[in-house]
């Protein structure tokens, strides 16, 4: 009994022991994998007692909360040089920045997975240098509350949704990776179902603990997962010798691309006499690879950190690559995990070593995990004997006119960690991966619901309910509602949009659009803007952002219409590839392959949306300082404009009020200092006491 499958708009028959790969392009069917131990019982098993220490680490630290809200908040700020350095660590390194990263470099090139790790290193490095110690002295609960000493309440909250908005899709990556590890380890799952399970246990002990429980969590985690995949990437770089694919040896009637390979293959002359063959009496009659790799792979391409035509013959997103270490390393400033650990330092010299510290190891850890990329193109690449192919697609760049768009195995990494290393070190690693899931998923899950219970949800309640005081006990009720919300809410953007790497650059991507030039603004340049030019700016770059979103052409390849190889795969085509021996009337004619050129502007949207912001934020600031400093938006409040004073303790932080006396008293202040623009902030004036 056969079945069939369509190539170049005819019928192939297909037996049942073959597939359409093998029948229309003569390429043999994918191999079937196995691991070196048992999934479930080795590696399941191992994973699970990996997190429920976690867990268990996590509610131990409960108590430590006291009903109080600056514990659960900011750790009772307490971090020392240690914990807040493998804190901020464990919240870079995720499943974005391990596995994420080894799967792009797996699909593409070095650079588009190291670029993950590269952009979190240094926006580590740059809010170490530029912003934790003033983040730090400000003494405040979350970042918005940073924001609001300068810019007032509007700002407050609309940052806060932007914020909150961008870190759903950031904690949504994490949930996906890890859930991938549970769904592979124990196949009974479904990749949402291992989502779903995965939210649960990072919502467990986050909702009790709070920071306090999260960081604590993250020091062990970090310290497993750093460890695990340090060793991981050192054991693939000195064990096997063969980093990247090396040139095709080819099957018969392959013809090399040049004497090199020729030579090195020990080819012989073909019908042809300028040709040089495939030598069956070397390699054997059945082939050895598919030819995938004429002139082999590399390591690193030099020339893909520059050119559009790095990756020849292949398409090359330099600008996307470039765009996301800007995005990152810009984006995360305004990062609400990174900033609550530098608000729960002990000093604001620790909040900025601690950073620096951090970005180090993740550029550490990160950058040789990249490697890995390499390695799994050899074992599961379009030449190993597990590739698999569309049959009816055709390329003319690549000379193929059936079998061109090789398909990317989604479990790569995980088969390698599974198969082509001791069974404890594949252990080790993918717990190290699970570790830097949990770390940075908690984390998040916890920033979102502080900011938006603390910074969104208090406005509300006096919005509605004026006379309303809110205590500690109350808040910490509010926030620990929110956690169960804001986990379902991103468990389910996780299980529709089930990738990695792609949702951190949308995290920061929104990030970056909105809310970093007027964090940058309060700090440097704080006479020079004004609540009003803050709000917007920040929604002038949301705007940008959103129309730039559906204005500019997106054809999801990532790719810019530039360079000699930005073309997809057309439909297959009749013939054989020029590159085997044959008659010439049995040749295809590659002019025949009608492939799709590529055109995707993203990342153009990501970088003009935040020169925009800072535009309009300093000329409508500009305009108002002109005005005497009246705000331009007369149909907003003036409360809501205002720069909110810091408050004098956590009880009246918390209650979120500060009254007009206080609030008197320190805009005279200002004003007999000659400050423009209402009252400084806290990092450049007076904090609370801590």
């Amino acid at each position: 009994m056969s079945d069939a499958c369509t190539v170049a708009g005819s019928d192939v028959a297909v037996a049942a022991d073959s597939c359409c790969q093998k029948s229309a392009c003569n390429i043999p069917c994918p191999a079937e994998w196995s691991p070196s131990a048992n999934l479930a019982e080795v590696y399941g098993v191992a994973n699970v007692c990996a997190i429920a220490v976690y867990c268990l680490i996590g509610f131990y630290f409960l108590w430590k909360v006291r009903g109080k809200v600056e514990n659960y908040f900011v750790a009772g700020r307490s971090l020392n040089l240690f914990v807040a350095t493998l804190a901020l660590a464990g919240q870079s390194i995720d499943s974005n920045a391990t596995l994420g990263n080894a799967d792009l470099a797996y699909k593409f090139a070095w650079f588009d997975g190291a670029a993950l790790p590269i952009g979190l290193g240094v926006s580590l490095i740059l809010n170490g240098l530029l912003l934790a110690r003033h983040v730090n002295n400000a003494c405040c609960l979350t970042l918005p509350d940073f924001y609001a000493r300068k810019y007032g309440k509007l700002f407050e909250v609309l940052v806060s949704l932007v914020l909150c908005t961008s870190f759903i899709s950031l904690l949504a990556g994490n949930l996906v990776g890890l859930g991938r590890i549970l769904q592979f380890c124990f196949g009974g799952i479904s990749k949402a179902g291992g989502v779903w399970v995965a939210a649960a246990l990072c919502a467990s002990y986050t909702i009790g603990g709070g920071l306090v429980s999260v960081v604590y969590a993250d020091v062990v985690q970090a310290l497993t997962g750093v460890t695990g995949l340090i060793v991981f990437s050192a054991y693939m770089l000195s064990n096997y010798s063969q980093q990247y694919p090396p040139a095709s040896v080819g099957f018969p009637g392959y013809i090399y691309p040049d004497q090199q390979v020729c030579e090195m293959y020990n080819g012989v002359p073909g019908t042809e006499p300028e040709t040089c063959v495939y030598n069956e009496q070397v390699w054997g009659p059945n082939g050895v690879d598919n030819g995938a790799w004429p002139v082999g792979d590399a390591l690193i391409h030099p020339e893909s950190f520059t050119s559009f035509d790095g990756l020849a013959p292949f398409p090359n997103a330099v600008y996307y690559n470039w765009a996301t270490v800007i995005i990152l390393g810009f984006g995360n400033l305004s990062a609400l995990d990174f900033q609550a650990r530098c608000m729960a330092a002990k000093t604001p010299r620790i909040a900025t070593i601690a950073c620096l510290l951090g970005g180090l190891i993740t550029f550490a850890v990160g950058i040789p995990f990249a490697f890995n990329g390499g390695f799994m193109k050899v074992f599961y690449g379009p030449d190993s004997i597990f590739a698999e192919y569309a049959a009816d697609t055709c390329s003319s760049i690549l000379g193929l006119p059936t079998c061109a768009e090789w398909l990317p195995d989604e479990d790569a990494f995980l088969k390698l960690a599974t198969s082509q290393v001791p069974v404890a070190l594949g252990a080790w690693c993918l717990i190290g991966i699970v570790a830097a899931s949990m770390s940075t998923a908690t984390g998040v899950i916890l920033a979102i619901a502080t900011v938006l219970s603390h910074n969104v949800g208090k406005k509300a309640i006096h919005w509605f309910r004026p006379t309303t005081v809110i205590t500690e006990p109350m808040l910490l009720i509010i926030v620990r509602v929110s956690v169960p919300i804001v986990t379902i809410i991103a468990a389910i953007v996780a299980a529709e949009y089930n990738r990695t790497g792609y949702l951190l650059v949308v995290a920061f991507d929104i990030a970056l659009a909105g809310s970093i030039a007027p964090l940058l603004a309060l700090v440097y340049t704080p006479n020079s803007v004004t609540p009003g030019g803050g709000v917007c700016g920040l929604l002038a770059g949301i705007l940008t952002r959103v129309i730039l979103e559906y204005a500019l052409p997106k054809d999801g390849s990532l790719i810019l219409p530039a360079g000699n190889y930005a073309y997809g795969y057309g439909p297959g085509q009749a013939g054989l590839p020029l590159f085997v021996e044959a008659p010439a009337a049995e040749h295809w004619d590659p002019e025949t392959c009608d492939a799709t050129a590529l055109s995707d502007f993203t990342g153009v949207d990501s970088l003009v949306s935040p020169i925009v912001c800072a535009l309009v934020m300093y000329a409508v600031s500009w305009a108002e300082r002109r005005r005497g400093g009246r705000p331009l938006l007369n149909i907003i409040p003036a409360t809501w404009l205002s720069p909110v004073a810091a408050p004098k303790n956590v009880e009246q932080a918390v209650a979120g009020e500060v009254t007009e006396a206080e609030m008197a008293t320190e805009m005279a202040a200002a004003a007999a200092g000659g400050k423009e623009g209402g009252v400084e902030p806290a990092p450049l004036g007076d904090a609370p006491p801590r």
